[in-house]
C-alpha cells in the first residue's frame, strides 16, 4: 500500500510529529512536555514497523521539546527511504506565539531553519501552509525557485482550497495537498479529495482521529464505529483509518501519537480491509456529521 510523492514512494501510513513535544493538545504553551526518550522510542518504532513518511514542522515544539530536533536525533543517519515532509507559512515565537503568515522573502529562512534542524541539506517535501491568502501564488513562486536551487525536492500545499492548488500547479508540480477531513469532519471536502486523485495528487488527511473531533465538537465512539469496531475486535481509531485510506489509492495518513501501542495499532489499521456494507454505513455516518 503505497503512493508516490513525485519521485520518492512512501507507505500511505506515515507518522505526524504534531504531538510529539508534547502532551495533551498540540501548540498549548502550558502542555506537559513529553518524555524525551520516549519520543525518540517512538520514532524509532515508527520506522521498523515501515513508517517511512514522517510529516513535521519547525513550529511543532513545546517549551522544551522540538519536534524536529527529536526527528534528527531518533532517527539521523536517516534511512534512505524516508521522506520527511514539513511545512513552512506559519511561525511562533520561541515563546510559543503565533506570528503572522511569513511573507514570501520569509520563505527561505523558514526552510533554511528547518534543514538546520533536521540536519538535511535538502527537505523531501515542503507544503505551503496557507492562512487567509486567497492568492498563493507569491509565495509558492519563491518556493519553487527554492526548489530550482536544490534545497527542496518536491512541493504541496496544506489548509488549502481547489483554486489554490490551480494556482500552485501553474508555478510549479504539486505532489501533495494537506487537509483537515475525517470521517465526518469536513465532508464538503470530498470533491476535493476526488480532484486530487484525478490530478494524481496525494490527498494527506490532518485531525483525522481525535484532533478531528476536538474541531468539530463530535464523538470518536459514535454508534456506527464503535459498532463496527466491535464486530471486527478493532478499535475505533483503526476504522476511522481503515474508511480515510479507503477514500483512494492517493490518500494518506499521518495519525500522531506518543504511544508506542498506539502507533503498532495505527499502522496496523492499513490492514484491515473495510466490507463494501460497512464502506456504506461509514460514508452514511461521514454525510451525517460522523
Amino acid at each position: 500500500m503505497t503512493w508516490r510523492l513525485g519521485d520518492l514512494t512512501v507507505n500511505r501510513i506515515g507518522f505526524g510529529a504534531m504531538r510529539l513535544p508534547q502532551r495533551g493538545t498540540a501548540f498549548d504553551r502550558r502542555a506537559e512536555p513529553r518524555d524525551r526518550g520516549q519520543a525518540i522510542e517512538v520514532l524509532r518504532k515508527a520506522v521498523e514497523l515501515g513508517v517511512n513518511h514522517v510529516d513535521t514542522a519547525a513550529f511543532y515544539f513545546s517549551a522544551t521539546r522540538s519536534a524536529n530536533e527529536l526527528i534528527n536525533s531518533a532517527l539521523s543517519p536517516y534511512p534512505e527511504d524516508l521522506v520527511i515532509v514539513t511545512k513552512v507559512g506559519p511561525g511562533r515565537t520561541p515563546q510559543g506565539e503565533w506570528l503572522p503568515l511569513a511573507t514570501p522573502r520569509q520563505l527561505r529562512g523558514q526552510v533554511e531553519e528547518n534543514l538546520r534542524q533536521l540536519g538535511r541539506d535538502h527537505l523531501d517535501v515542503v507544503n505551503l501552509r496557507v492562512s487567509g491568502l486567497d492568492d498563493v501564488s507569491a509565495h509558492f513562486e519563491q518556493l519553487a525557485a527554492l526548489r530550482q536551487d536544490g534545497l527542496i525536492r518536491h512541493l504541496g500545499l496544506s489548509n488549502v482550497k481547489p483554486h489554490h492548488l490551480d494556482q500552485a500547479q501553474r508555478i510549479a508540480p504539486v505532489v501533495c495537498v494537506q487537509n483537515s477531513y475525517g470521517l465526518g469532519h469536513h465532508p464538503e471536502q470530498d470533491d476535493f479529495v476526488g480532484v486530487c486523485g484525478e490530478r494524481g495528487v496525494a490527498y494527506v488527511p490532518f485531525f483525522a482521529l481525535t484532533g478531528a473531533n476536538q474541531e468539530a465538537g463530535t464523538s470518536a465512539d459514535d454508534d456506527v464505529v464503535t459498532e463496527i469496531a466491535h464486530d471486527r475486535n478493532a478499535s475505533p481509531a483503526q476504522i476511522r483509518l481503515a474508511w480515510t485510506l479507503a477514500r483512494g489509492p492517493h490518500v494518506l495518513v499521518i495519525p500522531g501519537t506518543g504511544d508506542p501501542e498506539h502507533l503498532r495499532q495505527n499502522v496496523e489499521a492499513g490492514r484491515l480491509g473495510l466490507t463494501t456494507e460497512e464502506l456504506t454505513r461509514l460514508d452514511a455516518a461521514h454525510l451525517n456529521g460522523g
